[in-house]
């Protein structure tokens, strides 16, 4: 004890202040995938696999299923951490749709894309950007929402079985989630398999577009109006103009589909989510952008669990977060924040029970959907007229 008589010189260590957060890792894939001919050591069946090299990866994936093509989109984009689910193939759409949901195994394993739970105790990493290209039924996307919802990550799903921009729009309308973007329709790209263009899921290329969002501009940043690498066409005729609204994809926009454009390369076109309108979530990035600072926040804060809790540990603690909050705010990753201590939900009781509660609110960055240029035609420049023709 400092109080016991001692003779010489003694140093009492202080951790007090501020600490650094830092900001989780966005730009982790998670996808499900088929290839029954893939290397079965490298990829077991209904198990989270973390892939670091997306291109090397391919050397194993085989030629069936759809774990080559979804590899062979993810890397044109960027080269992210890919944390990948393989299940089996099945004859009919409906095995297909049940094997890909999964479930618990006798063992106590998840399967399907429960197994993207485990990632994190398996593989110490969480993936944020999911999809199941060419297996995203109406079932499956809901499943996905769901494993979102857990994870704080964010889906981008296919309209499927839906041949017209009518039925795609219908079909959004049976989606409520704020983690779900809804794509229609599919690219067209160069499958080395068969040496033509085949058709590809939008998904697998939005999954490796946004990984590549998140490592060069940044998570508040959408996924729409950015050149996608790969495509050499597009599986439907959409209409596209950028100044009338009453086109195809106008409307898909409206009712919150993205769709696909060719316009100096090909991109995808809409940045709304599934949330209902009239939401706090409209945009893919506000969604995104709730996900990663709840995660930031919640993750940075682990070491003060226990802790004494005393007046200066509470302002070092939002201190912390405001400090974050400048930082994100001078890098452009959302308008504003503040974090503070309201004593309105932290009287005796609340805290003799060593519960803490703290407050912060944030704005995120909104996208510049709809620019509107007000053009007038005057002859004020003509009143000086002769006084410069005659200087």
């Amino acid at each position: 004890m400092a109080t016991d008589y001692h003779h010489g010189v003694r140093v009492i260590e202080i951790n007090e202040g501020t600490r650094p957060i830092r900001t989780i890792s966005t730009a982790v894939i998670g996808v499900i995938v088929t290839a029954d001919d893939a290397d079965a050591e490298a990829f077991p069946l209904d198990t989270a696999v973390l892939i670091t090299n997306v291109v090397s990866a391919q050397a194993k994936a085989g030629k069936t299923g759809t774990m080559r093509r979804v590899l062979e989109a993810i890397a044109a984009q960027a080269k992210p951490l890919v944390v990948l689910v393989r299940v089996a193939e099945a004859e009919s759409e409906a095995e297909q749709t049940s094997l890909v949901i999964g479930g618990v195994s006798a063992e106590g394993r998840y399967t399907g894309v429960k197994a993207l739970l485990a990632a994190q105790a398996k593989l110490g990493i969480k993936p944020r950007i999911i999809g199941a290209p060419f297996l995203d039924t109406k079932a499956v996307t809901n499943a996905l929402a769901s494993i979102a919802q857990t994870l704080r990550a964010f889906v981008y799903a296919y309209c499927w079985n839906c041949a017209t921009a009518a039925a795609a729009t219908a079909y959004r309308a049976e989606f409520g989630q704020r983690e779900v973007m809804l794509l229609w329709p599919e690219f067209v790209s160069w499958d080395t398999a068969t040496s033509k263009d085949a058709n590809i899921s939008a998904v697998a290329f939005a999954l490796g577009l946004r990984a590549k969002i998140d490592e060069q501009t940044g998570w508040h940043k959408t996924l729409s109006n950015v050149v996608v690498n790969g495509p050499t066409g597009i599986s439907r005729d959409v209409f596209w103009d950028l100044q009338d609204p009453a086109t195809d994809a106008g409307v898909l926009n409206a009712k919150e589909v993205t769709t696909l454009i060719n316009m100096s390369g090909y991109r995808f076109w809409g940045s709304r989510t599934c949330e209902v309108q009239g939401g706090y979530f409209p945009f893919e990035n506000y969604t995104r952008t709730a996900q990663v600072l709840a995660d930031t926040i919640a993750e940075a804060h682990l070491v003060y669990v226990d802790l004494p809790m005393t007046p200066s540990l509470v302002k070092d603690l939002v201190a912390s977060i405001n400090a974050k909050f400048r930082s994100l705010k001078a890098s452009g990753y959302i308008i504003d924040g503040e974090a503070w201590f309201d004593d309105k939900y932290n009287d005796k009781d609340t805290l003799k029970a060593g519960k803490l509660t703290i407050d912060y609110s944030y704005t995120p960055v909104p996208p510049v959907e709809n620019l509107l240029f007000q053009q007038r035609i005057t002859d004020q420049y003509l009143a000086d007229f002769a006084a410069r023709v005659a200087a």
